[in-house]
């Protein structure tokens, strides 16, 4: 009797320890993607959106703030809805895909504010990495998908300059303007 005792408060003991544990969630790609927005001769907007997104996010429930996110976007996929525009974004004056196929972030630090969170981290974008700060809304509630894991969203927003990366730098802000509106929605599904 008095093991079964002693088992049972070890296990007590051990359960919070079990549940306090960081998940792992992975970008859904069916389901996530990374949008842009771009001033074109200061009168129009131009959308557009990036390649699939790749993300893995260890987040952790107890520290929201000790989570992280690494994420990789396939440049190669970028869409404006226009082939000969889409031929010229993809290439050397741009973010050139041949060489550059992918953009990356690693998160750095996770703090609450904004929308919710606030995610900084390096982005690279044709060999180049500056630092961002991804505006966050998330996690959402989980809900079970199709697949049988749960499922939670976020959605960020940033805003960066195209010359920091070294894209169409010779452009004059004029034509296509230097700031850049980004947003990423992310479904994620726990593994």
């Amino acid at each position: 009797m008095k093991l079964v005792k002693v088992a049972s408060a070890i296990l007590a003991l051990a359960a919070p320890l079990a549940i306090a544990q960081p998940s792992t969630w992975k970008s859904d790609s069916a389901h996530s993607d990374a949008e842009f927005v771009v001033k074109h001769l200061g009168i129009s907007n131009v959308h557009g959106r990036l390649g699939k997104v790749n993300a893995t996010i260890t987040l952790d429930d107890t520290d929201i703030t000790k989570s992280t996110v690494n994420a990789i976007i396939d440049v190669t996929g970028l869409d404006t809805g226009n082939s000969s525009r889409d031929n010229d974004v993809k290439g050397d004056n741009f973010f050139n895909v041949v060489k550059f196929p992918t953009a990356t972030f690693v998160s750095t630090s996770v703090a609450k504010g904004g929308l919710g969170l606030l995610v900084t981290g390096n982005l690279t974008i044709k060999g180049v990495t500056k630092p961002v700060v991804l505006n966050v809304a998330g996690p959402s509630a989980p809900i079970t998908g199709m697949d049988k894991k749960p499922h939670i969203g976020f959605e960020a927003t940033t805003t960066l300059h195209r010359t920091d990366f070294d894209i169409a730098a010779k452009m004059p802000a004029a034509v296509v303007s230097d700031d850049v509106a980004i947003t990423i929605d992310l479904d994620a599904a726990k593994q």
